[in-house]
């Protein structure tokens, strides 16, 4: 046992020489090198986007009001229920509307029987013309004939009454024209109350969602049309199946914006991304913002989206090109100039100036001062010094939103 200590006693002494100055094979062993992130400079598809944020409106929306006043003899509608176009949403009630209709009828009754009156006062004043006439060319014959066998004063007379005969048939026609006219007085009011009762059904002007309920069976509400503060709307109908989003273009871009241009709209609230594209604009710049009224008209068939959601809305104003781009971390900006960490092929890091271009939420275009291919780092930088000896470890960044 002793022989064996003093051995292993030996041994050690011996490793523990050497000659000094000599490294440790252990220690040699043991150097690495610094791991950083890198991403490669590729060709992508790149595009000018506006990002700006607004939030849904409905396509249309209307608070429907009844056309009369009464009462609400029922509701058939309530918040969130799904209406079409026309369907029945509440009946009103107006006693008094039928009494309306039977005067009315009863008004076109008397003017019909008015105009018999006149139709048989025309006929007895032509048949008492015709009489008239007859006797009055009689006479003048029988004057003209045998002279001195009628007296003058007869013939005058003869011919007065056939002048007042024929005058009478004048009178009776614009009394029946008179008459014809009350019946279409008669017939207009009454089409009127007719109307007016179509009014006691309030229906829905478009298909859409009821989103707000204003009143209650056997309220008394207002027409539409009257001047009444307390005139209230039935029910409010928002059509969502198509969306609006209202943005305010700023005055630099105005000129860029194209209708029926792309856009690509993003609701963070659902993380969903849905397609747009540019409707209308007001071609006018609102003096208080620089800004242009733009509307993007977003389909919501199955009616996911909601009106009152945020969205980023990003409008294209240049078709898209391919470009030279990197990550948007691998850039660090100071002021005016752009900078990356480039790891070469020997694997020592380069600060190199870049000048940028277009800008998206997840890469940067390069200009100038980078080539396909080459490397950047992505990771932490401060503690990297150009000359630096790396070990780099790709990272494959996917292409920005809409890319390919």
């Amino acid at each position: 046992m002793r022989k064996r200590m003093l051995f292993l006693a030996a041994v050690v002494c011996l490793a523990g020489c050497g000659k000094r100055g000599e490294p440790s094979v252990v220690t040699a062993s043991t150097t690495k090198k610094t791991v950083v992130a890198v991403s490669r400079a590729e060709q992508v598809k790149m595009s000018d986007d506006l990002v700006l944020t607004a939030e849904f409106a409905p396509y249309q929306e209307v608070d429907v009001m009844a056309k009369i006043s009464g009462y609400i003899k029922k509701v058939y509608v309530d918040v969130g229920d799904r209406v079409k176009a026309g369907q029945l949403l509440a009946e009103l009630e107006v006693p008094e509307m039928g009494d309306e209709l039977i005067k009315a009828n009863a008004g076109i009754a008397r003017s019909k029987a008015d105009v018999a009156r006149a139709l048989t006062e025309v006929e007895r004043a032509e048949t008492a013309h015709k009489m008239a006439h007859l006797t009055a060319e009689r006479v003048a014959a029988v004057a003209k004939n045998r002279p001195g066998l009628v007296a003058q004063q007869e013939v005058d007379d003869s011919k007065n009454r056939d002048l007042v005969a024929e005058a009478q048939i004048a009178t009776a026609k614009s009394t029946l024209a008179a008459v014809l006219k009350s019946v279409d007085v008669s017939e207009a009011e009454a089409r009127k109350a007719t109307t007016l009762q179509t009014y006691l059904q309030v229906t829905a002007p478009f298909a859409g969602v009821v989103t707000k309920r204003f009143i209650d069976n056997g309220a008394m509400i207002q027409a539409g049309t009257s001047s009444h503060t307390q005139a209230l709307p039935v029910v409010r109908i928002s059509d969502n199946r198509m969306l609006r989003l209202m943005l305010p273009v700023p005055e630099s871009a105005v000129s860029q914006v194209r209708l029926g241009a792309s856009v690509k709209v993003r609701v963070p609230s659902i993380d969903r991304e849905v397609n747009g594209r540019v409707a209308r604009f007001s071609q006018r710049i609102v003096t208080a913002t620089r800004t242009m009224e733009t509307e993007v008209d977003v389909a919501n068939p199955q009616g996911v989206l909601v009106p009152g959601m945020f969205a980023e809305a990003a409008i294209s104003l240049r078709e898209p090109r391919q470009a030279l781009s990197v990550p948007v971390m691998a850039v660090d900006r100071t002021g005016d100039s752009s900078s990356v960490l480039v790891v070469k092929s020997d694997g020592t890091v380069e600060r190199r100036n870049v000048s940028l271009g277009l800008e998206s939420a997840d890469r940067l275009e390069i200009r100038s001062g980078l080539s396909t291919g080459e490397l950047v780092v992505i990771g932490r930088r401060d503690t990297l010094k150009p000359g630096q000896q790396v070990e780099p470890k790709e990272t494959v960044m996917g292409p920005m939103r809409g890319q390919k």
